[in-house]
């Protein structure tokens, strides 16, 4: 039937099959956007699960190597490693050791994978008795003596091979620091991934149980960013952009696509997602119980990251959507 004026315009022609829906797609999902972050600590073929987050697990170095042999193998380009010590102290003196358990674990991922990208967590909150992410007087955390101990964490990464330090842990000046103890060591070419645009966020939580990093006292919102500031994490973006970050990240990510788009649009530097613990169990809790299809919903949430400008996902799920993806 026929309707005297109707648009000549039909939209819908483009999405009458999947292959013309592919074809006239704005934005893509690939698997060399992907990092996949792993837990490690010391022991052999240590495989520990981690309830609130299904098919994650702490993992002893040959495991990480192996975990990461499987995603690369995969096509995941690059993994993003933290570190939980058998010791902690109020100096976070496991962090920046030189036969610490990240260090020992980028040495063996480089000797085993070299073509994999090894991107390093540099914060103390899982080397410090206090579960906070600087050096702590009273109640209070520290900013500037903090700098010094995650420039020397940094550079003892870089020394044991890693190919980008990523700085996660807010406080002021760090990257500056960091990008001084790089030079001054030596690694100039090493690129610093900023957790540029990081928030006190609830949807850390499981996270807390993997790295083992809960504050034994107060919380972090004295130097993650609030969640109602928008305008401030435009601000700090700026700062470690011009304190020598490189790439810059906003974390969490599925509740800041806002921030992602404005950071992208704004200074163009290759920008990053975080999609957090609580956005991965979330689908996996839902999923689990037949709510919501984890495929679906994952590649989704994915795609709402990229269209918003990020260039680099990284997310717990980097092997399986890697799978689905070749799918």
């Amino acid at each position: 039937m026929n309707y005297p004026g109707f648009p000549i315009s039909r939209p819908r022609r483009l999405r009458t099959s999947p292959a013309l829906r592919r074809l006239v797609a704005e934005t893509q999902l690939n698997v060399a956007q992907l990092v996949l972050p792993l837990f490690a600590r010391s022991g052999k073929k240590l495989r520990r699960p981690v309830d609130a987050m299904p098919g994650v697990f702490q993992l002893s170095p040959d495991e990480i190597v192996r975990e990461a042999t499987a995603a690369h193998a995969l096509g995941v380009p690059a993994v993003l490693l933290f570190g939980i010590p058998d010791k902690k102290d109020d100096r976070a003196s496991g962090a920046y050791a030189k036969n610490g358990i990240v260090q020992q674990t980028v040495r063996l991922l480089k000797k085993e994978l070299p073509s994999l990208l090894v991107i390093t967590d540099v914060c103390l909150c899982e080397y410090m008795a206090h579960g906070h992410c600087g050096i702590v007087a009273g109640r209070k955390i520290l900013n500037d003596p903090s700098l010094a101990l995650l420039a020397r964490t940094a550079a003892s990464h870089a020394e044991a091979g890693a190919d980008i330090i990523a700085p996660s842990d807010m406080m002021d000046g760090r990257v500056r620091a960091i990008r001084a103890e790089l030079d001054n060591e030596g690694f100039l070419d090493t690129p610093i991934m900023s957790y540029a645009a990081k928030f006190a966020s609830a949807f850390y939580g499981p996270f807390r149980e993997v790295a083992e990093s809960t504050p034994k006292f107060g919380d972090r919102r004295s130097y993650q960013m609030d969640a109602a500031n928008a305008n401030e994490a435009m601000r700090e973006v700026a700062l470690d952009i011009q304190e020598g970050a490189d790439i810059v990240m906003v974390k969490p990510a599925l509740a800041y696509l806002d921030l992602i788009h404005r950071v992208k649009k704004e200074f163009g530097l290759p920008t990053a997602a975080y999609s957090v613990s609580g956005e991965y169990s979330m689908i996996k809790a839902a999923a689990q119980n037949g709510w919501i299809d984890e495929r679906a919903v994952t590649l989704e949430s994915l795609l709402a990251m990229r269209r918003a400008g990020a260039d680099i996902l990284i997310t717990y799920a980097a092997a399986d959507v890697a799978k689905w993806l070749k799918g």
